[in-house]
């Protein structure tokens, strides 16, 4: 039987191949373990074989859930992968995350691919910026540094940044290691730019960890308030870090940590550059007030799930609401990766240090009306990178959003109207 049908597997063995090869940050051609395991190239764990393609929704939030944003709703008809306002899409370019400048656009950096009208070849960089002009119905999207067609001449630099923040009209940008994935467990760096992301000096600011398992944190973001930070709630800059625990991926290392622990970091804004005056959270005193430490191995975690874990996370202020909004990746960041499914987790508080309340924990590929929030018939794998709101699209007071984000596909620019659904019997 084989035999007479070798032509048919060795065709289809090929297929599979093509459809699963990738190109890594540094663009060279890269199977993932999964893959090959799937392909036949390498062997199945044992716990592989148990748990592969067995879907488990079991999963459940740790935290309660909100009595004041009792859920939200996406509509997904308000989809868009394509700027209205100059046509561009940009595929197989992910993570955008968001900031809303002093010249009243907003800015935002991708990882791998060419950027708006770029393609994975063409203006590929490790890591690039762009410029979001216009409102929610009618934005262009402008490649400033990398990508195809830049505004800027300089050579972007590796790695990827899942923070950018504008502050007294400067953009400041978290690097998180340097284009290798496992790298981003490793150096974290702030860099600023004087003109609007043409150009970017390192402040000296850095974090260096080794790459063992609970001995530092990855991917830090900012903690956005309003237009070049107006609206923000007191003179200090804000930075959320998951810690760096065990990954659910023991082969590629690169997926939710488990237990999940985030970190919140401070510093005066006017001593950001001052890599001595950044503190760590480190609990609550008795009066109810937060601890700020100057020594790191000190620091507490402001959100915590041993059951789900975290990933990649974004955290905004929502002025109308007067929440604090955090969403995170969980259990898992492929649809189903040896039977365990990718999550997102969507939740409130009143302090930026919590406590914290669920408004959505749920499976992507479930959320809101077809194409759903992700969908792996979209450009990119069947996975999910990173969301966050828009800092200047609110609406309603700020019952309506604009999610940016990489979707529907794994590896692509996407925003998508919604709406919270609140209790407004509930005290705010």
């Amino acid at each position: 039987m084989f035999k007479n049908g070798f032509s048919f597997y060795f065709i289809f063995l090929i297929g599979l191949l093509l459809q699963w090869v990738t190109y890594e940050a540094n663009g060279s051609l890269f199977f993932s373990n999964i893959d090959m395991m799937k392909c036949g190239l390498i062997g199945y764990p044992k716990t592989y074989l148990d748990t592969t393609f067995i879907q488990n929704f079991d999963s459940k939030p740790v935290y309660p859930k909100s009595n004041y944003i009792t859920g939200l709703e996406f509509d997904m008809a308000t989809l868009k992968n394509k700027c209205p306002g100059n046509g561009l899409e940009a595929p197989r370019s992910d993570n955008w995350p968001i900031t809303w400048a002093d010249d009243d656009n907003q800015y935002t950096s991708w990882g791998d691919g060419g950027g708006f009208g770029g393609t994975n070849q063409e203006g590929r960089v490790s890591m690039g910026v762009a410029r979001i002009e216009g409102n929610k119905d009618d934005y262009s999207g402008y490649n400033i540094w990398g990508g195809k067609d830049p505004e800027s001449s300089e050579q972007p630099f590796r790695g990827k940044s899942y923070g950018i923040i504008s502050i007294k009209g400067k953009l400041y940008m978290l690097r998180s290691g340097n284009g290798i994935t496992q790298q981003c467990y490793g150096v974290q760096e702030l860099w600023k730019s004087m003109d609007h992301g043409r150009t970017w000096i390192h402040t000296g600011v850095e974090w260096n960890f080794p790459f063992d398992e609970n001995k530092g944190f990855f991917v830090p973001t900012f903690l956005q308030f309003g237009r070049d930070y107006a609206g923000s709630r007191d003179k200090y800059l804000y930075i959320y870090a998951p810690d760096h625990t065990v990954s659910i991926d023991s082969l590629s290392k690169w997926d939710v940590n488990k237990p999940g622990r985030i970190n919140l970091i401070r510093v005066p804004v006017k001593s950001m550059d001052k890599k001595s005056a950044y503190t760590y959270f480190s609990g609550i005193d008795r009066k109810g007030d937060p601890i700020w430490s100057f020594k790191i191995e000190e620091r507490q975690p402001v959100f915590k799930d041993s059951d789900n874990g975290v990933m990649r996370t974004s955290v905004i202020y929502n002025p109308g609401l007067k929440r604090y909004i955090l969403t995170v990746q969980q259990v898992g960041r492929y649809k189903d990766l040896r039977g365990i499914n990718a999550y997102i987790g969507i939740y409130e508080s009143k302090e930026p240090w919590g406590p914290w309340h669920t408004i959505l924990f749920e499976h992507p590929w479930k959320v809101g009306n077809f194409p759903h929030l992700q969908n792996e018939k979209f450009p990119g794998d069947a996975k999910t990178v990173y969301w966050n709101f828009s800092p200047k699209w609110w609406n309603d007071k700020g019952r309506g959003f604009v999610m940016v984000y990489t979707g529907p596909g794994g590896d692509q620019w996407g925003t998508v109207e919604g709406h919270f659904i609140t209790n407004d019997l509930r005290e705010k």
